[in-house]
């Protein structure tokens, strides 16, 4: 009472107390309406309010929700591939400049293997001229020692053969340091070619680290599309990885000319990892498409196109099992074909009245019954879409409605789940 009695003091200065007079012909009797009181009924008012309109916009919402759903997969299947085809390009890009740099790199190295070759070449040519040199100062001074002793007996031939030798070792010397001067110049050219190689070994590093990054990417995206894909079949009842081998069985041609590959003798390490990185994204990749393939083949459109209203699910309905869904319209709506394939029965049956039974691959089967005319005959093919015929009330059927049936390996499964599969699909 006293917390009460604290809270309605506060919220006197909003809500002051309000009277209710009951007024009658004896007396006269009033209600009174404390703060506390009148913020309790404004609160409940608001909550009605506001659960009424959440209601609302959850109906609205979800009465616009399907063709929405619908537009927005289309857009994001079409950015998605988009996207695909951009990073395919931008991957080829990369893969092609990486192996312009590993045939640059690979080059640079044969420039600096010449160049450290005419270094050794340029190396020794000195060292044999610095030996043949020393030879000839030994010799020269030998020759001048012998002119010494011989000038007293022959002083006119010494000057002659110490000019010969003077002349020898000139030769000598110019040869010394015309190899000296092609030594330093090739070593150089040698640390010049370095230079050029480790440019262009961090220049192909840079292109194999852009070209895994496009990789992961590739990769990210194709495993967000196959996902939904996995999913899709899954929901539906159908192993995904029977699906795919039944899928590859038709189509699985091969052949072209086979040419030998050669590889590289040094620095192949990451663009092999990245070879390897391509070749899983491209087992994705067919991953998917074989998912499409079977997509196309399965039967995932909507058999009424017109306004309809579902009148029955799939299930147990008055103690038997109901192996199909009812989608009530007016005689002579027009039903069409869920999924390629072919007719495979057209005519009546007891139950379902005027029946169309529509073989599909992948061992699906779908049903539609209750028409009032069909528009097909036995072994017909039929497209996705094609006009079969129309709604009916004929056989054990209380109104016109569309009795809808898809079987997979002979076991009625509920249709939503195809219907629903197909808002992420198309």
């Amino acid at each position: 009472m006293r917390i009460t009695r604290r809270l309605n003091s506060v919220l006197e200065r909003w809500l002051p107390e309000q009277r209710l007079f009951l007024k009658s012909d004896k007396s006269t009797r009033f209600l009174r309406l404390r703060p506390a009181t009148q913020l309790a009924a404004i609160g409940g008012i608001t909550l009605v309010f506001g659960w009424s309109i959440v209601a609302s916009s959850i109906l609205v919402i979800d009465a616009i929700a399907p063709s929405g759903a619908r537009n927005g997969a289309v857009h994001s299947q079409s950015t998605l591939e988009a996207r695909l085809t951009d990073l395919s390009a931008e991957r080829d890009r990369r893969a092609a400049e990486a192996v312009a740099a590993q045939n640059r790199f690979a080059v640079a190295l044969d420039q600096v293997s010449r160049m450290q070759s005419l270094l050794l070449e340029s190396e020794a040519q000195r060292r044999e001229l610095q030996t043949g040199l020393d030879a000839v100062h030994a010799s020269l001074q030998q020759a001048v020692k012998a002119s010494r002793e011989a000038n007293a007996a022959d002083s006119e031939a010494a000057p002659v053969r110490t000019a010969e030798l003077q002349a020898a070792l000139d030769i000598l010397a110019g040869e010394l340091e015309q190899a000296a001067n092609a030594r330093a110049d090739a070593v150089q050219q040698a640390e010049d070619a370095r230079r050029v190689a480790d440019a262009l070994a961090l220049e192909r590093d840079q292109i194999v680290a852009r070209n895994d990054q496009i990789l992961s990417q590739l990769e990210d995206a194709v495993s967000v599309s196959v996902k939904p894909l996995d999913d899709m079949f899954r929901s539906v009842g159908m192993n995904p990885d029977e699906v795919l081998r039944k899928v590859r069985q038709g189509y699985s041609g091969q052949g072209g000319p086979l040419n030998p590959v050669s590889y590289s003798s040094s620095g192949n390490a990451a663009i092999t990892q990245g070879e390897a990185k391509a070749n899983e994204i491209l087992i994705t990749l067919d991953q998917m498409n074989s998912y499409r393939i079977a997509v196309e083949k399965m039967p995932l459109a909507m058999p009424v196109k017109s306004a309809f209203r579902y009148t029955s699910p799939f299930g147990r309905r008055w103690g038997r099992s109901h192996e199909g869904i009812d989608m009530a319209a007016p005689v002579g709506t027009p039903v069409y074909a869920t999924g390629e394939g072919t007719v495979i029965f057209a005519g009546w049956q007891r139950g379902y009245g005027n029946l169309i039974k529509i073989q599909h691959e992948l061992g699906t089967e779908t049903r539609f019954g209750h028409l009032s005319k069909i528009r097909v005959k036995v072994g017909q093919k039929v497209s996705r879409g094609s006009l079969i015929g129309d709604m009916g009330n004929t056989g054990r059927s209380t109104g016109s409605h569309l009795h809808y049936e898809v079987r997979v390996n002979g076991r009625a499964v509920d249709p939503m789940r195809f219907i629903k599969a197909a808002q992420n699909v198309f």
